[in-house]
């Protein structure tokens, strides 16, 4: 599992905007960045400061993933067929941790991480522990019989900020998702605006 260096507020607060879209962000109240001199970074970004921030965003948005593990799925997104920015989206929803947390089996992609290392999933029957574990369409997600009960899976069921998208096909009752389709950028219900054609530009520099 990938060390998070930042509070996943401060990540928030350091980019200025609600990534996850939850109530309790501090940045609901305080639009600015940590730090006593956080109310006074609002000089206006050059091309290559809008593309940095396009990819701290969209990196930040999957638990902070490390560099190396980000750049290592751009240059995957590189080698296939079709808009760079689009299969860069995709790679990153097929993420076991993705789908775990889209399925609402966890409340944050820190805590499907968690919940994917500490043995708690299963895929296609089998039990995987690698939060990074690329899914294949059709491939099914379950929740192993001794977790269906835990207080955290059952509390972001219940959360009424997220729907799940139409890719996974969800039963809360039995703790299951199937991974139906890779998603386009248009399909992932971000709570804000992504945009990988900036991720696309920083990395071709």
């Amino acid at each position: 599992m990938s060390k998070r260096h930042s509070q996943k507020y401060k990540i928030d607060r350091r980019l200025g905007e609600n990534i996850w879209g939850r109530p309790k962000s501090p940045v609901n109240i305080r639009p600015y960045g940590p730090g006593q001199h956080g109310q006074h970074r609002k000089a206006k970004l050059s091309d290559f400061g809008l593309q940095l921030r396009a990819k701290q965003k969209l990196k930040g948005y999957y638990g902070n993933i490390t560099e190396k593990s980000f750049k290592r799925l751009y240059n995957e997104a590189v080698r296939i067929k079709g808009d760079t920015g689009e299969n860069l989206i995709g790679l990153l929803e097929s993420r076991l941790d993705a789908v775990v947390y889209r399925a609402k089996f966890v409340a944050t992609v820190f805590a499907a991480r968690q919940f994917i290392n500490h043995g708690h999933i299963l895929v296609n029957g089998k039990r995987v522990n690698i939060p990074s574990y690329r899914l294949k369409a059709g491939d099914i997600v379950e929740i192993r019989e001794k977790s269906k009960q835990l207080a955290l899976v059952l509390e972001a069921i219940g959360l009424p900020e997220r729907d799940v998208p139409e890719y996974i096909e969800v039963d809360h009752n039995k703790m299951t998702a199937k991974y139906i389709r890779v998603p386009n950028l248009s399909d992932v219900p971000y709570p804000v605006q992504m945009e990988p054609n900036l991720v696309v530009e920083f990395y071709s520099r």
